[in-house]
């Protein structure tokens, strides 16, 4: 049988895929982090489905809970808040599923970021002002970062900085992060995004702790560092996607044999 790695998205259990819903209602066993996990989310698990917690779990514990499963015949859902390629161990679990000869898949979710994003209502990457968003984290009682990715490297890049598992440090991390975009640069911080307990915050790097300290955020949240963040009215905007130029998508004159004329592109 197979281990199902399944993206759970921010929280709302209607940003689930189609196919991770198909999962949980299958599946006889779904082990979740149930500090992150949505109860409508697991009210989706099959009658009968056996759920296990995994917050409290080491990974050779839930290693133990995947395999055994396998062995018995069984499918498992392993539920990862937002996304697995993000920050979700899927490299770590993964590896001890090969040496165990258990087979395993993986259903994509809905990231953090992106939830954040739309709550926001913004694009993180504008024409002209920001093409490229950078997905990072910064240490404190973690891994160490390599050293080529220390906030001073990837906060020079200047593009849409997203940080995740940081909301706790932000104060320490104003003074780097003003550094390079300057004290009036957007900031964004979302909590729980897109679940009833959402919280957004919004402001500059000047005052964006003392709101962050104020609301009491300590987990669960990204922070968005863009000047992407306040582009809305065209005075503000440096260009316009070519994507849809006019020039570009002018209508084509229709062929005289009949057929489709190809769009350049």
């Amino acid at each position: 049988m197979t281990v199902h790695f399944v993206g759970a998205g921010p929280g709302a259990a209607d940003l689930l895929t189609v196919r991770a819903v198909s999962l949980l209602g299958s599946s006889p066993v779904c082990v979740f982090a149930g500090s992150y996990v949505d109860h409508q989310v697991l009210a989706l698990c099959g009658p009968g489905t056996r759920l296990v917690d995994s917050q409290h779990l080491d990974l050779d514990a839930i290693t133990a809970t995947l395999t055994q499963a396998h062995r018995a015949g069984q499918d498992v859902v392993r539920l990862c808040s937002g996304d697995p390629s993000l920050y979700s161990a899927l490299t770590e679990q993964t590896r001890r599923l090969d040496a165990a000869g258990v087979p395993w898949d993986v259903t994509p979710g809905v990231p953090a970021y992106a939830a954040a994003a739309a709550t926001l209502g913004v694009e993180l990457t504008v024409p002209e002002l920001v093409q490229t968003v950078v997905l990072t984290r910064t240490r404190a009682r973690s891994t160490a970062m390599p050293d080529s990715e220390s906030l001073e490297a990837t906060a020079a890049i200047g593009g849409s900085l997203v940080l995740h598992l940081a909301v706790t440090r932000v104060r320490a991390l104003v003074p780097t992060l003003t550094e390079a975009y300057g004290t009036d640069c957007p900031v964004a911080v979302v909590a729980f995004a897109s679940q009833p307990r959402e919280v957004v915050l919004r402001g500059t790097l000047a005052g964006i702790a003392d709101q962050v300290e104020a609301a009491g955020l300590r987990h669960t949240a990204v922070v968005i560092v863009s000047r992407a963040l306040t582009v809305r009215s065209d005075e503000e905007c440096v260009a316009e996607s070519h994507l849809y130029d006019r020039e570009r998508v002018r209508p084509l004159s229709p062929p005289t044999d009949g057929s489709t004329p190809d769009r350049p592109r």
